[in-house]
């Protein structure tokens, strides 16, 4: 796949470019721009940067109001660069920082949860608490799969929570190799299941590394060359996962993929209710008193610890909630949608 001298070329034809009057040259470089794309098309099908290539095209011919249409600048020899950020030297396994590159702006990211009983927050701001026991995949695109594994938080209970997650990193050419992490309750590890602590001999193998946070019970997973980090967490007798993943790698999705914990919520025949019913292992009054001790604004991190120790009569299931809500407030790029109120 040939994306970054297409990328290269482009940079080069209108690095000279300034001023008002520019338009009809930097419309000049962006076709012909596409039209390299277009070549490349066949082999680079699967890159992250092909597709991120492609959609800026597309934008900024529509806000320099570009016709498709027109003559094509051949590619200019590009000068060697004395900038030492120049693309040639940009790091490809850097997301973040090759997308603010190609785009001239960050990327955007998206945040997901799953937590106590188990709860989950979606990419789109829904919540719901889900029965969901078993297997169930919380993400499946092109570049992570996540599976929760749930089982009964108490004998004869419909509440489950989850006892099991494994993350697979797959494949990506210069950066990593496919790397599988598993934690268990009571088996936080901070490593793969290789042993290892990042992903691998390849270039960019840095730019996928798992730090311990708390021993044994919380991990920090951080995924630079597709711009995500992972939280996961245990509290009391329950894992919890957190994600903020950039926008596109969320998306980068086929319609078979589509049962998708994070991206649809439980289906509707899982999903429960969060008023506390029936006989609770503990009043609800004095779930409530504990759980406003740890989270003092009743949203449905609230909701969600008050049902979870009612529930199970587990005072630990508080740090469940709040340890989601502290990953909530990294993780989200829009501090005003931190609470949900339903």
């Amino acid at each position: 796949c040939k994306i970054l001298r297409c990328n290269s070329e482009y940079v080069a034809a209108t690095l000279h470019l300034r001023g008002p009057d520019h338009g009809a040259a930097f419309c000049t470089a962006l076709r012909s721009y596409s039209l390299c794309t277009r070549r490349t098309a066949r082999t680079c099908r699967g890159d992250l940067a092909f597709h991120s290539a492609v959609h800026g095209i597309e934008d900024l011919m529509i806000q320099n109001n570009c016709s498709k249409e027109g003559p094509t600048a051949p590619p200019r020899p590009q000068p060697p660069a004395p900038n030492p950020h120049g693309f040639e030297s940009l790091d490809i396994c850097d997301y973040e920082r090759s997308f603010l590159y190609k785009h001239g702006r960050p990327p955007g990211f998206q945040h997901c949860a799953a937590f106590g009983d188990p709860h989950i927050r979606t990419f789109h701001h829904d919540f719901h608490t889900c029965r969901v026991e078993g297997s169930w995949p919380l993400l499946d695109n092109d570049y992570l799969f996540v599976q929760a594994t749930s089982s009964p938080v108490a004998k004869g209970s419909n509440a489950t929570v989850t006892s099991k997650l494994t993350i697979i990193f797959k494949n990506m050419k210069e950066c990593i190799d496919q790397k599988v992490y598993q934690a268990e309750l009571d088996n936080v590890p901070a490593a793969f299941q290789d042993g290892s602590v990042n992903g691998g001999a390849r270039p960019g193998g840095s730019s996928l590394a798992i730090r311990e946070r708390s021993p044994g019970r919380h991990v920090e997973i951080r995924a630079g060359y597709i711009g995500t980090t992972i939280a996961v967490r245990q509290a009391g007798r329950q894992l919890s996962f957190s994600i903020r993943a950039a926008e596109e790698v969320a998306r980068a999705f086929t319609e078979e993929q589509d049962l998708q914990l994070c991206v649809g919520g439980c289906p509707r025949s899982q999903r429960m209710s969060r008023s506390p019913r029936g006989r609770g292992r503990l009043p609800t009054e004095t779930a409530q008193a504990l759980c406003r001790e740890m989270l003092p604004v009743e949203d449905v991190y609230f909701q969600s610890c008050v049902f979870d120790v009612v529930t199970s009569g587990d005072a630990n299931f508080t740090m469940a909630a709040h340890g989601a809500l502290e990953d909530a407030r990294l993780f989200l790029p829009d501090a005003e949608k931190l609470h949900i109120f339903q």
